[in-house]
């Protein structure tokens, strides 16, 4: 079982719905025993990076979350789930997130119209079996106002261009984790989740 992280911060169905649609058994949870006892744990979000820290923290989920991203098991992060990774954001004022790894959050440059909204294309850093089957320059959904900017190259899976480039998603272990919304994504998207979801053993 998935457990789909339900913390108040966007509209879960559609992550749902693709994940779904693919076979996958998934449950909808704000219950951090749910989360410790699943086989996998997606964590979406739209918003502000304090506020999901905060609500993470309210119903007793950031703990069991951290625990899950030590633990091995797979963990998809999307949009917001990417971001909460690194050590802070400076969205609102500076607020520390999960820390797995190295790096922060920062406003996209002043250069280009915010938030960035719409269709762009992803350009491959390393291969990836969870990349498998999507060609480099394939246009994914994005909806954000803040990029990631990690320490280590390593981590990095692609780049996206918008004024300057930044890291669309990134893989790490146990993690992956994605700028934008495979959910909306369409084929592409659909094949990325799939991809995730059978590289570990999932599906």
């Amino acid at each position: 079982m998935i457990a789909l992280v339900d913390y108040g911060m966007g509209n879960l169905r559609s992550v749902e719905k693709a994940l779904e649609c693919l076979g996958l058994r998934v449950l909808r949870t704000s219950d951090p025993e749910v989360v410790k006892k699943s086989k996998a744990v997606v964590l979406p979000g739209v918003g502000a990076f304090k506020d999901a820290i905060y609500n993470l923290k309210k119903l007793g989920l950031y703990g069991t979350i951290l625990s899950h991203l030590e633990s091995g098991k797979p963990f998809l992060g999307i949009c917001l789930g990417l971001q909460l990774l690194f050590e802070r954001s400076y969205e609102f004022g500076e607020e520390k997130g999960f820390g797995l790894l190295e790096g922060e959050v920062i406003l996209l440059p002043p250069t280009v119209k915010i938030p960035h909204i719409g269709w762009n294309q992803i350009w491959k850093r390393k291969d990836s079996p969870i990349l498998e089957g999507i060609e480099d320059g394939e246009f994914v959904y994005f909806v954000h106002s803040y990029r990631v900017m990690p320490k280590r190259d390593n981590v990095i899976l692609t780049l996206t261009d918008y004024g300057d480039y930044f890291v669309s998603s990134v893989e790490y272990e146990n993690v992956f984790a994605v700028q934008f919304h495979p959910e909306k994504s369409q084929k592409v998207g659909l094949k990325l989740l799939k991809n995730w979801a059978t590289y570990n053993g999932l599906l």
